[in-house]
């Protein structure tokens, strides 16, 4: 299955609807990490942008943006939560890698760092790495791209839950890009739903 494969079939069960390309540059961003980055990533970010699935969790933007409102989280403050993580806590026992090759693309409202570990000179060869806060292990690798992954997490296809939060609960499955969330924030609506919020106006939630 190709990366851009994966991410439409993720579409198929998470539609863009609120999504919007990103608009990288990918110049700027592979010299700031050193490398490349997974096609799938790249497809995910022309297709559906940096922004939250469900509420629950935040796809990060490889460089740093600035908001409307605020700035969206990004991912080398992320990467540098994720290795700081791994020091603490004993990365080192639980798996033989470099923390160094550690890259995170995503974060979930229970604080797990979702990343790369980029290890393979091949980016499409990169396995997930979820730094987990309430998970059974706090280091686990899964063997597959950021975008198949996601589709699996979605999907609940996991025997047991790599992330420490009920991600998905058989409902429907929503991606908002964060400028929409944004904008509809300063609406007076909530960012995920854009149902009105009284609680939502001038100020960053």
């Amino acid at each position: 299955m190709t990366e851009n494969v994966r991410v439409k079939a993720l579409e198929q069960i998470m539609p863009a609807t609120h999504g919007a390309d990103e608009d990288i540059d990918w110049r700027a961003a592979e010299a700031l990490w050193n490398t490349r980055f997974p096609a799938d990533f790249v497809a995910f970010m022309g297709r559906f942008g940096a922004g939250s699935i469900n509420g629950e969790a935040s796809i990060l933007p490889p460089l740093p943006q600035q908001g409307p409102q605020w700035d969206p989280p990004g991912m080398a403050e992320e990467t540098g939560n994720a290795r700081q993580s791994w020091h603490a806590a004993g990365g080192r026992a639980a798996l033989d890698a470099d923390p160094d090759a550690i890259i995170a693309w995503g974060v979930t409202g229970g604080s797990d760092i979702l990343c790369w570990l980029a290890s393979d000179p091949d980016p499409d060869r990169w396995p997930v790495l979820v730094v987990g806060r309430h998970t059974a292990e706090p280091f686990a690798v899964y063997p597959y791209g950021m975008a198949e992954f996601l589709y699996r997490l979605c999907s609940d296809e996991f025997d047991v839950s790599p992330v420490g939060l009920t991600f998905w609960d058989g409902g429907r499955l929503s991606f908002v890009h964060w400028r929409k969330a944004q904008r509809r924030w300063q609406e007076g609506r909530n960012p995920e739903t854009g149902d009105p919020d009284p609680y939502a106006g001038e100020f960053g939630p």
